[in-house]
């Protein structure tokens, strides 16, 4: 049965699972498809900062550039979707602000979660949409993150990959490093009883590295 983005359900890859799986496979197919989930202090303090944006409408911002919060998006092409946090309306089209607790690292699994919100708005609204921002709470600063073709390559490869996952019997291995000490699925994940194994699927160094 086909879902609303023209995708198999069990395909239609929300964009909240690739940041996941970038990040650690194993967590993204607990989190999505084994509907395992536990609360930890990082995790309570990402639900207090996204508190104000989850209410959903819009706002004015400065220099009267309308915000709106909550905004669903997808991509028919891509078979993904998602809420972006913030669209900022601007003179040169849409712009999703992805907004976390902590701190920004360039480079990171979060820059493909906001390629994949681009890809959407560009789809949607037959834009350009050249870059998204991220708001970093810890430091009260928004960084640009541009999406060019190795980044959405990048993204391509991402979701590829996670349905692959999803689609096997088993569950990736644990990465068993430093991501598992403060990840609240450690209880049930168990990274322990898995032996680590190098991942690098993502970002290529150069067009075509990602095999996409």
């Amino acid at each position: 049965m086909s879902g609303p983005l023209g995708v198999d359900d069990r395909w239609n890859v929300p964009i909240s699972a690739i940041e996941h799986y970038v990040y650690c496979p194993r967590q993204a197919v607990l989190i999505w498809q084994e509907a395992y989930f536990e609360s930890n202090l990082d995790t309570i303090r990402g639900d207090l900062a996204h508190a104000a944006v989850d209410r959903g409408g819009t706002l004015t911002g400065r220099a009267g550039t309308k915000i709106w919060r909550s905004l669903p998006v997808y991509n028919h092409e891509l078979g993904i979707h998602g809420i972006c946090d913030t669209v900022h309306w601007t003179t040169t089209g849409p712009v999703p602000v992805e907004h976390k607790s902590g701190t920004y690292r360039p480079g990171g699994a979060a820059d493909l979660q906001v390629a994949a919100q681009v890809l959407c708005l560009r789809e949607m609204f037959n834009d350009e949409v050249p870059y998204g921002e991220l708001f970093a709470g810890k430091t009260r600063r928004r960084h640009q993150i541009d999406v060019d073709e190795r980044l959405s390559t990048a993204v391509r490869a991402a979701v590829a990959q996670l349905r692959e996952a999803i689609a096997l019997s088993s569950l990736p291995p644990a990465v068993n490093d430093s991501r598992c000490r403060r990840c609240s699925l450690r209880p049930g994940c168990l990274p322990e009883i898995s032996a680590h194994r190098k991942i690098d699927l993502f970002l290529p160094r150069k067009p075509g590295d990602c095999g996409a």
